[in-house]
């Protein structure tokens, strides 16, 4: 008899998010993602709710309108410069700024376009304005230890370096 996905049981996943205009995968997730389900998740409430009553093998498509998830686009966190006034580490798209404001808080702003004169910085989520779609699936189903229950997922705690506890990373 299967494992069905229920709360405090220990699942492993696999996904993609995938832009459902384009059909392009935006992100894919190689290695397993655990979690307890019901007792801590790093992902939505809304791909949780699907999940439940699934088991091993199952593959699920859950739509996500990411306006929703993350707030709409806020062309005020986009911001172009010359060149030569950001430090040489930053010219290169992709690379995250983490940036602060008068009050201490940090937001993370992400290099999204270079030319030989300018550099432009994005702080919106990537995934602002866009729909896409969870697909999930399901590699593991079984019940979880009182440890991974207190600690929302797996527990590992790292190499031991000269008789102390290493942090995992």
């Amino acid at each position: 008899m299967k494992e069905i996905i229920k709360d405090n049981k220990f699942v492993e996943l696999t996904y993609q998010v995938i832009d459902k205009k384009s059909g392009h995968v935006l992100t894919a997730v190689e290695f397993p993602l655990g979690y307890v389900h019901g007792a801590d998740t790093p992902l939505s409430t809304r791909v949780t709710e699907e999940l439940a009553g699934k088991s091993v093998g199952d593959v699920i498509q859950v739509p996500i309108d990411c306006d929703r998830l993350y707030g709409p686009r806020d062309e005020s966190l986009v911001f172009t410069d010359h060149i030569e006034n950001v430090p040489e580490e930053y010219r290169e798209i992709g690379t995250t700024i983490v940036m602060e404001n008068e009050q201490g808080e940090t937001k993370d702003f992400v290099v999204t376009r270079m030319d030989e004169k300018t550099l432009t910085v994005d702080g919106n989520n990537p995934l602002c304005g866009r729909e896409v779609v969870f697909s999930l699936e399901i590699s593991t189903v079984r019940d979880a230890t009182d440890e991974e229950i207190e600690a929302g997922g797996t527990i590992d705690t790292g190499p031991e370096i000269e008789g102390i506890l290493g942090k995992q990373l």
